[in-house]
């Protein structure tokens, strides 16, 4: 029985069609599930990303708030606004409004998707929600 067995396994040089079909069969499955979830993810990330971007620049206008004390609104043209925030990562023009609490209007990409948002402190906390819940689009994003 043993040398049958040998003699079988030496016999065999390779797969067959149907094994390899079926592999790649396999595969493709796969792959139509997997792509589509981690474009998903990417997209996400980036939203997540806008809205960290759109709570730094709400941190530093109070920073420059309590610095200028007079002051009302800190916005994208405010003269040495560099020296409150280094980057508005991928927010394009941004104010905001003091008050309680401060209230920021931002524009912003997040992958191929624009969005202009009106926020406070707290909706911003609240996380991505807040770009589908209190966003206009602000064009396609090409």
């Amino acid at each position: 029985m043993k040398k049958f067995l040998q003699k079988k396994l030496k016999d065999q040089k390779g797969m067959t069609l149907i094994e390899l079909l079926a592999v790649i069969v396999i595969i493709a499955i796969i792959a139509a599930i997997a792509i589509p979830a981690i474009s998903n993810l990417i997209q996400n990330s980036r939203e997540d990303a806008l809205v960290a971007d759109a709570q730094n620049v709400l941190s530093a206008a109070s920073l420059y708030f309590a610095e200028n004390g007079g002051a009302t609104a800190f916005a994208d043209d405010t003269p040495n606004v560099n020296n409150y925030i280094e980057t508005t990562g991928e927010i394009t023009d941004f104010n905001v409004t003091k008050g309680t609490p401060n209230s920021i209007t931002f524009t912003g990409t997040a992958g191929s998707e624009s969005f202009t948002v009106t926020a406070t402190k707290e909706q911003l906390d609240a996380g991505r929600s807040v770009l589908g819940s209190a966003t206009t689009p602000a064009g396609d994003g090409s």
